[in-house]
């Protein structure tokens, strides 16, 4: 005797394969579409940081910057360092532990940019150990976005004792008391291969994973196709023969 198959089953079934179906493609599509946006990030970027450099935006243009529209833009300012304001700001390196050396630089027009001079070691931390640089100065580097947030795990700032973890430019400049400063810094280009601070050091790289994730989804979402494609086979070929007794 054949049986008829066992619609609910089937409906039940056929649910949780619509279900898996949709979820798996979903985020196969959405892996697709984070492709395309990194990879016209990175195309982006590329452009931004092997063309000439631009002067750096000005007080008009500030409350416009994202960093879709402008990180990693190669910019030029002119203006003189405000040493006793330096501030350094804890990194791994190639030389061991670190620091960040952040010098505001007050332009003609009387505004502020935090510049990043570059990566020194332990031993040239103390800004005694190297030459401050005077006078009149050209900055060429990359505009960076304040990194106002910390990661899950990152250790907390200490405006009050002048200790910062990140490069949070709006908390640096306010805790220095520096008015008219912009939101953003300046990664400044290698300037002296043997001098302190080591500057050009910005880390121009993107992770990008999204294929692998795009087809992990992807055959996920056949998989589960593939699945319920077995099962509604078996059910329709149910033959539950038994012998008469």
């Amino acid at each position: 005797m054949t049986r008829s198959p066992r619609w609910p089953r089937l409906v039940i079934v056929t649910l949780i394969a619509v279900i898996g179906i949709a979820g798996f493609g979903s985020l196969g599509i959405w892996q697709v579409n984070r492709l395309h946006w990194k990879l016209d990030l990175i195309a982006r970027v590329d452009s931004r940081i092997h063309a000439d450099p631009v002067p750096a935006p000005g007080p008009a243009d500030w409350p416009d910057l994202t960093a879709e529209n402008a990180e990693y833009r190669r910019v030029e300012l002119h203006g003189t360092f405000l040493n006793q304001d330096e501030v350094q700001i804890y990194t791994p390196s190639d030389w061991g532990p670190g620091y960040w050396v952040l010098t505001p630089l007050q332009r003609d027009d009387g505004t502020i940019v935090m510049i990043n001079r570059g990566v020194v070691p332990e031993a040239f931390r103390d800004p005694a150990t190297r030459p401050a640089p005077e006078g009149e100065q050209t900055v060429i580097g990359l505009l960076r976005i304040s990194e106002s947030h910390g990661w899950l795990f990152s250790r907390q700032s200490d405006p009050a004792a002048r200790t910062w973890y990140r490069r949070d430019i709006g908390s640096i400049t306010q805790t220095l008391g520096l008015a008219d400063a912009a939101p953003y810094f300046v990664d400044q280009e290698l300037t002296d291969p043997q001098g302190w601070p080591r500057g050009g050091r910005t880390v121009v790289s993107f992770r990008n994973s999204h294929l692998s994730y795009a087809l992990t989804w992807f055959a996920l979402t056949a998989l589960v196709l593939g699945a319920w494609v077995l099962v509604v086979r078996s059910e329709l070929r149910r033959d539950d023969r038994h012998e008469e007794p």
